[in-house]
């Protein structure tokens, strides 16, 4: 639901980083309530509730590890505009807290609300952790760990805060509502302040601040202009091309992952779709990687990939020659048709041709002939080795175990 008008409202709390005493927040009327978001917790899907996403300003940051014995405080990004999701308490453990932010962090940098730079902050996570005993439907006290900034992090911080918390109720003591912070260093929780429930921060309407109105006409435009969000892609992917829910969700990453994919596979049969998406999530990915750039970087096109893909799926090369031809191409050397010309790379897939090469090499081998025939499958893959030796690896190897077993059983 987009509220229309919301309000802006002054938020009242003390503390280091809030130089004005106040933040300009939202409260009773957020741009946004409700909604939900499906992730992906190992084979299962989850859906988790949104509260509200409400706009506010940027606080400063603390900066803990460079003074010791005392804290500084960076105002450099204090005031700047900041949107906060806040999601209900859905989410049983850090695996699914992790997977909830992944897949917000890849949404909000789908339809570009920010970089989602965890490093430089543009994409943080507070998390809120009780604990309840088993079988009890009240939700324990909460605690909340502040400005996680990697998924690593928010891991180790929800698993730690989650045993402290145990053993604290375990020895009798009862858990205080705080505000608390992660050292990474020693993997360890720390009080920051204690916490305020909201009539605490005496919130009331910013008397600065005109209500912010989304017309009608707003809200179809911003409609009619959204890209396919990740899930209807997943799920395309997932039905065109017969790919698995694991895989889809690899393609999907980033957006220009996927329109990549969508370009390289476009019109292809299920079967050429399944060579693009595991030359897209291999080779390609680990040569990225490898390079330190995206997708959006990469050397090689995405019409340059399915070119590749189709001399393979034709059998005009083999898998291990279309390696040779991607590092041709990654190194400038042209579109896959012209590298295959001008390297003889056209694997040999004339039968009779192979029958010829394949005899030669029974004819030269008969030990290792009478050894397969003893049942010793080892020697079927030298034989193998042997006429993928005489034609310098570009005999197709399908055709050669067809035609190798043949008139071995002959």
């Amino acid at each position: 639901k987009i509220n229309s008008p919301s309000i802006f409202a002054r938020k009242n709390y003390f503390y280091p980083d809030l130089p004005k005493g106040y933040q300009i927040s939202q409260y009773e009327l957020p741009i946004v309530e409700g909604g939900t978001l499906t992730v992906q917790v190992g084979d299962a899907e989850k859906t988790v509730r949104l509260t509200r996403a409400h706009l506010e300003e940027d606080a400063g940051k603390s900066l803990h590890e460079d003074f010791h014995g005392q804290t500084g405080i960076d105002l450099n990004r204090a005031g700047t505009p900041l949107l906060e999701i806040v999601s209900e308490p859905d989410m049983r453990s850090a695996e699914e807290a992790v997977a909830y932010a992944k897949v917000l962090h890849t949404l909000v940098r789908w339809i570009d609300v920010c970089d989602g730079n965890m490093q430089e902050g543009s994409f943080r996570c507070d998390a809120n952790v009780s604990v309840r005993p088993q079988g009890s439907a009240t939700l324990g006290t909460r605690r909340e760990i502040k400005n996680l900034n990697s998924f690593r992090f928010l891991q180790q911080a929800i698993e730690y805060e989650v045993q402290w918390q145990i053993g604290e109720i375990e020895d009798g003591r009862a858990i205080q509502q705080a505000t608390v912070l992660f050292d990474p260093d020693s993997g360890e929780t720390r009080m920051m302040r204690t916490k305020e429930d909201a009539h605490d921060y005496r919130y009331f309407p910013d008397p600065d601040l005109l209500p912010l109105e989304v017309t009608a006409e707003r809200l179809a435009a911003v409609r009619a202009a959204m890209p396919v969000l990740p899930q209807a892609r997943r799920e395309k992917f997932a039905a065109q091309y017969g790919l698995t829910v694991y895989d889809a969700g690899l393609l999907t990453a980033s957006r220009e992952l996927a329109d990549y994919f969508d370009a390289a596979a476009a019109g292809a049969d299920a079967r050429t779709g399944k060579l693009c998406a595991n030359w897209i999530s291999g080779v390609l990915s680990a040569r990225l990687n490898e390079e330190g750039i995206d997708i959006a970087q990469s050397r090689v096109g995405a019409s340059q990939l399915r070119g590749m893909v189709d001399r393979i799926a034709d059998g005009t090369i083999s898998g291990k020659m279309a390696k040779d031809v991607f590092d041709a191409m990654w190194a400038g050397g042209g579109d896959a048709d012209q590298i295959i010309a001008a390297k003889g790379l056209k694997q040999i897939s004339d039968s009779g041709e192979l029958e010829q090469i394949v005899d030669q090499v029974l004819a030269e081998n008969a030990q290792q002939v009478a050894d397969f025939r003893a049942g010793k499958e080892k020697a079927f893959n030298s034989l193998v080795g042997q006429v993928m030796k005489v034609t310098r690896g570009k005999a197709n190897p399908q055709q050669v175990n067809d035609i190798l077993r043949r008139k071995l059983a002959g």
